[in-house]
């Protein structure tokens, strides 16, 4: 017989009072992927993980992690996972090595292993020069990688790593994806929450896309775009030309989600009608101030399937559902 699926999920559901935050969803992850689990603020995704990782109990359904029953085994499970919070609560006055020794402790490690242990986990992470030095000192990029050594320490078989970087720059956020890998190439399986698409199609295998607490979408990223079809072609216009645009455009195609001001349609024939598409505009009298044509996405991926993009969702700019 082999070895348990790091992630089984049958039916889980949880209800708040009459709010249906997950509503049964099904869920595998196989041993040694990073699967992407991608979600807007308030689809289900966090309660998701809060009740993978124990801290929330399921209303109905099944869920085991490691092969352990997220209720009935809760501290094997425990036991079994690591767990790299977004909003981490880390004592700013302790070093990094202080606090891995003290996670080190906590998870039962033998004393005489915890200084290895935590020495190891510092290079891992590349904060080897900082052990030392208070957390209150590091920078955003490097209290995310201590968090990753700290869930780390005890060697799991699944690690939880929820919005791993967010609020990150870009040469941070570069650092924690080559550790992610890094880790799933020693063959730690690593579930992936985030609202990044383009962090979902570097690391993960597989994605799956929940919305309104259902999964909308389960796939690879290469297979999830291909579905999808026709490349995408964004037109920046005024905004009093807007739907003078999208009467001249959806000759080419479906109009797709897109941005204020912003036309986009699914060019059916591609690159090679670009030309026809940029005289019905002329003729139109529509000014164009910015236009691409896009292979599909995972951003696209996500606007087919719940008729919005994910990223910029909240903001004032946001992107408008297709008509």
């Amino acid at each position: 017989m082999g070895s348990p699926l790091p992630i089984e999920v049958r039916g889980l559901l949880r209800t708040f009072g009459d709010l249906t935050a997950v509503d049964g969803i099904d869920l595998i992850v196989e041993a040694g992927e990073v699967f992407g689990f991608l979600g807007p603020n308030g689809a289900g995704k966090s309660t998701t993980v809060r009740m993978l990782t124990t801290l929330l109990q399921p209303t109905a359904g099944i869920a085991k992690v490691a092969g352990y029953d997220v209720v009935a085994d809760a501290n094997k499970v425990r036991q079994s996972i690591g767990v790299a919070l977004q909003d981490a609560a880390i004592d700013p006055l302790m070093t990094g090595t202080e606090l891995l020794h003290l996670q080190a402790v906590l998870h039962g490690i033998k004393r005489r292993s915890v200084a290895d242990r935590s020495a190891e986990m510092l290079e891992r992470v590349g904060l080897t020069d900082a052990g030392d030095r208070r957390v209150g000192t590091y920078s955003g990029g490097m209290r995310r990688r201590l968090d990753l050594a700290l869930s780390l320490i005890h060697r799991p078989t699944v690690l939880f790593l929820d919005e791993p970087t967010t609020g990150l720059d870009p040469t941070s956020r570069q650092a924690v994806w080559e550790e992610v890998r890094a880790l799933n190439n020693d063959g730690t399986t690593v579930f992936l929450t985030t609202q990044y698409l383009e962090e979902a199609d570097e690391l993960a295998g597989r994605v799956a896309i929940i919305d309104g607490g259902k999964i909308v979408r389960d796939g690879t990223p290469g297979q999830l775009k291909r579905a999808v079809g026709a490349p995408t072609l964004r037109v920046d216009v005024d905004a009093a030309q807007v739907e003078i645009a999208r009467a001249a455009l959806t000759a080419f195609g479906d109009e797709r989600p897109a941005k204020v001001n912003r036309v986009a349609i699914g060019l059916e024939d591609g690159a090679p009608v670009m030309t026809e598409v940029l005289r019905s505009l002329d003729a139109a009298g529509v000014v164009v101030h910015h236009l691409e044509l896009d292979e599909p996405s995972l951003d696209d991926v996500f606007a087919e399937a719940t008729g919005r993009r994910l990223e910029g969702a909240s903001d004032a700019v946001a992107d408008s559902p297709a008509r």
